[in-house]
């Protein structure tokens, strides 16, 4: 063991604080990513174990633990874990029966979303077996407390072979005595006091990227709705090259275009349940920074309300969206909304303030994610990863459906979670996205 070094102080920033509050004992607020590894020949449980307990160390985070300061001396802190092993965050689950693509994807949510343990380092990795043909799969799991996207696909980054090599560091660090943790808070008030005017000025930016105090009520349909405990998870995916390509014809990015297609795949559903929306409401994450690395995690990460348009031209519409957005980024990029309203966002959300806000909202219709993964393929012992899926629980409230998007290896992946409830007819919309994406490939010209 490396001796120990002098006492650091590194607490949870306002955002990762505010993710915090937004969770229930029976609803964390998690995200995750299932890795499809084939048959996976030369991995086990000790192997995968292995590999993952040599790379750790590139992520100190990893074994860390967030845990209360004492009293007057500011927010919660994480420590180093003196008793981390690794054998409790990396475990072996067989996929529920029968094995196949549809029953894998049950099992990484169900993953997902069982509540990782306070007491201990908020991460898990799952070696998946039972799947057919004999092949594997492994799912990564983050509280959001640790990382927003970007931090989460850093972590990502160092797990999977050749990542950035680990920096030689004492663990376990000492943890701050009271003196050093006051000392820290009274520093930190200052310098809340002394940036007051532009908190001020960035809380107003951002709040009206996010649609503003009172933004325009989104038209009333089926999508927003009373939502039960369950969830299911669908998949979509479509080759990046032509999807991006279209985009950049009309001045778009290919999130632009995943907005024109999640709204049109929408629309279709309405239609065939007797409801009519020309232009959806959608709420897209932006993040404040413009990568990140495994050693500096946390949340950077505020909405922009999009209203996007799901009838017309197809080049048109993604002229209209791309426009919108471009505007919209530039306040969206600055410090989040829940992070600058932290003293008042953290106490509302811990007795409900939160949960019963997102259960009667009607700001928007749905939420789209999308975060960019390698360009190439990436390997984990020596086994290439055929497909990444990203999944993400917790806080959805009344939106019946939200979408999170990842690319990787010229692959488009669309994860659609829905309440099984309120989407009997998930099927429609899964193929009415592939439609859309098809529909913007073609046409987008």
């Amino acid at each position: 063991m490396i001796p120990a070094s002098r006492p650091v102080v590194e607490r949870a920033g306002p955002a990762d604080r505010a993710f915090l509050a937004m969770e229930t004992d029976d609803e964390p607020v998690q995200f995750g990513v299932l890795l499809s590894l084939g048959r996976a020949r030369g991995l086990d449980l000790a192997r995968v174990r292995q590999l993952i307990a040599e790379r750790i160390p590139a992520v100190p985070r990893l074994r860390r633990r967030l845990t209360r300061a004492p009293w007057g001396c500011g927010g919660p802190i994480w420590v180093d874990d003196s008793g981390f092993d690794v054998r409790r965050h990396v475990r072996a689950a067989v996929c529920a029966s029968p094995g196949d693509r549809q029953a894998l994807l049950d099992t990484a949510l169900s993953l997902v979303s069982t509540p990782l343990p306070r007491n201990a380092p908020l991460w898990s990795a799952v070696f998946v077996t039972g799947l057919a043909g004999g092949e594997a799969a492994l799912v990564i799991v983050l509280n959001h407390v640790l990382a927003d996207g970007i931090g989460g696909l850093a972590v990502l980054g160092h797990l999977v072979d050749e990542g950035p090599a680990a920096l030689e560091e004492p663990f376990p660090r000492s943890s701050p005595g009271r003196g050093a943790l006051a000392r820290d808070a009274f520093a930190n008030r200052l310098r809340a006091v002394r940036r007051a005017g532009p908190a001020w000025r960035a809380l107003r930016a951002s709040t009206s990227a996010g649609g503003g105090l009172h933004p325009p009520r989104a038209a009333p349909c089926s999508l927003v709705a009373p939502t039960g405990p369950r969830c299911r998870l669908a998949v979509v995916r479509a080759d990046l090259a032509p999807l991006r390509a279209a985009a950049h014809r009309n001045g778009a990015s290919v999130n632009d275009a995943v907005l024109v297609s999640v709204a049109g795949a929408l629309r279709r559903v309405l239609l065939a349940r007797g409801e009519a929306v020309d232009t959806f409401a959608i709420t897209v994450p932006v993040s404040g920074r413009a990568a990140e690395d495994g050693s500096a995690l946390g949340n950077e990460v505020s909405p922009l309300l999009v209203g996007v348009p799901a009838t017309g031209d197809v080049a048109r519409r993604l002229e209209r969206v791309a426009a919108e957005v471009r505007v919209g980024k530039a306040a969206a990029t600055g410090p989040p909304p829940i992070a600058l309203l932290g003293p008042l966002f953290r106490p509302l959300a811990a007795v409900g303030g939160y949960r019963w806000y997102m259960n009667h909202q009607h700001r928007m219709h749905t939420l789209v994610s999308h975060v960019r993964g390698p360009g190439g393929p990436v390997t984990f012992g020596g086994t290439p990863i055929r497909s990444a899926v990203p999944i993400s629980v917790g806080g959805g409230g009344n939106l019946t459906v939200v979408f999170e998007v990842l690319s990787y290896a010229g692959t488009l992946t669309i994860s659609v979670l829905a309440d099984p409830g309120r989407w009997p007819d998930l099927g429609v919309l899964v193929d009415g996205l592939g439609a859309e994406l098809d529909l913007v490939c073609r046409e987008g010209r």
